[in-house]
């Protein structure tokens, strides 16, 4: 079974046994048994990047088994494409402009805002952890301790990894161990956060360790140079998807031996998209959609089956409160946004499975600093059927962060500097002007047509643009975004986080030797550009 790359097109309990039965959450109710959950969350990992999805220079056996015996969807999206922000909605359930500081990166986690971790956990689930939980940022509880989104930590095991730029974070065996420590009596949760394929990358560990040839990327486009430098920074990448996609398949091994695997929910999914300039930290096709594939050998009914249905990733909270048997009203987590799909891993249908998943929200306030005063890119947009409709609420600002610091939005790559130094020497602008420079208004894309998001299509379809602005606007009234009431200035006055990169830019300027370690330091531009 394969998807090519632009082939785009709550139910009762099921009367079988899914595991132990535990105590009903309401006096009164009929218990449930449920499911063990096993949620797998790479960093910067861009749809269609898998080898089920047709990319030939990626090869995903783990991701690939998981949508074989399970669901291979084709259209899951992450509303904030940056890590903190899309890692805040899969825990909360919300939208991020209904998270206060957490809409943006690298802030504090308000108090508020309980997280379906905690929920399972009061509710007989063992929850943990291993790598990378909910971050960059800071989370407390109200007693100014560190708050546990996603559960213990299970990270003493390390091996030896490939390349230098790789964690050294045996994933699996921590995974093991997480299992040994479940008392047997109780269902778990465990949230497997790996760092790749997040930058730094070791150059030209790709093609060296996998043993694939340049010419195996049959992707470049238009708005990044087609040479060598760039095709071996995607070898790069490709090798560090399937680094993560190596212990998954070993946690999928682990799950068969103990004999597990039939009673647990395999989710796989990333962050957010690639850490390439126009990408990551962006709004575009590639920037928000997610690979997504789910195994549920017990409870998905015909497994094989390709879903269309548009997936938020304000979702997942819901999905995993139904699983668990526990009404979201009774959770005392802030109203959810997300709507549960355990109606899809249910049904036997394929394609389009239900008619009203057909859109989602996407947004964006401030990710990393760079700009004056800390200020963020704020953003709104929808995308309905083929269609993709952005607002970009401050065009005069740099959508990747100010030239002379860096764009800190953006992080430092081979592919990146290429780009900087094409623009320096005068060989090509354009590249330039479409990963950093800045940007009008109101952007359409087609992405059907154009799944890069290189052709702004605004003027050609004004109505389509109106059209899926007023339902944008209208929904994001209905969820409370403060940028539709005028308030959108709330975002910027939340504090960055990290002391040793507040205020960047007027410390910067002033002449502080500050390092951004994301970014290389030929990514500053000599002068301010206008």
């Amino acid at each position: 079974m394969s998807v090519r790359r632009c082939s785009y097109r709550s139910v009762g309990w099921l009367a079988i046994a899914f595991g132990l039965a535990i105590p009903a959450t309401t006096a009164g109710e009929v218990p449930h048994p449920r499911p063990n959950i096993l949620f797998c969350i790479a960093d910067d990992w861009s749809y269609p990047h898998a080898s089920i999805y047709g990319c030939r220079w990626v090869n995903t056996p783990g991701f690939d088994r998981v949508a074989k015996e399970g669901i291979l969807f084709t259209r899951a999206y992450t509303p904030n494409a940056k890590c903190a922000p899309s890692r805040s909605i899969i825990l909360t359930g919300r939208n991020s402009w209904q998270l206060k500081e957490a809409c943006n990166h690298n802030c504090e986690f308000p108090l508020e805002f309980k997280v379906f971790t905690e929920v399972l956990k009061e509710h007989g689930y063992f929850v943990g952890k291993t790598g990378k939980g909910w971050g960059p940022g800071q989370a407390k509880d109200a007693n100014g301790q560190p708050r546990l989104l996603t559960g213990q930590s299970f990270d003493r095991h390390t091996t030896k990894p490939p390349t230098s730029a790789i964690s050294r974070n045996d994933y699996a065996a921590n995974f093991a161990d997480f299992l040994s420590a479940c008392p047997k009596d109780r269902p778990w949760f465990f949230w497997y956060g790996s760092t790749e394929p997040h930058r730094a990358y070791e150059f030209g560990s790709g093609p060296r360790l996998a043993n694939k040839p340049l010419t195996d990327v049959d992707w470049i486009p238009s708005y990044w140079p087609d040479s060598d430098t760039v095709r071996t920074d995607l070898l790069d990448y490709a090798y560090e998807v399937e680094y993560f996609d190596k212990h998954l398949q070993m946690m999928l091994r682990i799950l068969e031996e103990n004999g597990q695997l039939e009673n647990t929910v395999v989710i796989v999914t990333s962050d957010n998209g690639m850490p390439f300039p126009r990408i990551k930290g962006q709004c575009y096709e590639l920037s928000n959609h997610m690979p997504l594939a789910i195994m549920w050998k017990k409870g998905i009914v015909r497994p094989g089956r390709v879903v269309d249905d548009i997936i938020s990733f304000a979702d997942f909270a819901p999905t995993f409160l139904e699983l668990a048997g526990v009404e979201p009203s009774q959770s005392g987590m802030a109203p959810i946004t997300g709507k549960s799909f355990v109606n899809i891993l249910t049904s036997e249908q394929s394609g389009q499975v239900d008619p009203q998943r057909t859109f989602v929200l996407l947004g964006k306030e401030r990710h990393d600093v760079g700009r004056p005063h800390d200020g963020g890119y704020p953003i709104r947009g929808i995308l309905d059927g083929d269609w993709l409709y952005l607002r970009n609420f401050e065009p005069d600002r740099w959508p990747a962060g100010n030239p002379e610091t860096g764009y800190l939005n953006c992080d430092g790559s081979p592919t990146k500097t290429e780009i900087l130094h094409a623009r320096r020497a005068g060989r090509n602008v354009s590249w330039w002007q479409a990963c950093f420079g800045k940007r009008p208004r109101e952007e359409l894309y087609n992405i059907k047509e154009d799944p890069d998001c290189s052709a702004n299509r605004i003027a050609d379809f004004p109505e389509v643009a109106r059209r899926l602005a007023e339902k944008m606007e209208k929904r994001l009234r209905e969820e409370g975004d403060p940028r539709m009431f005028g308030q959108g200035s709330l975002f910027e006055q939340y504090p960055y986080v990290d002391p040793r990169t507040r205020n960047f830019y007027e410390r910067f300027m002033k002449g502080e030797k500050l390092r951004a370690g994301w970014v290389n330091p030929d990514d500053f531009e000599p002068q301010p550009l206008q």
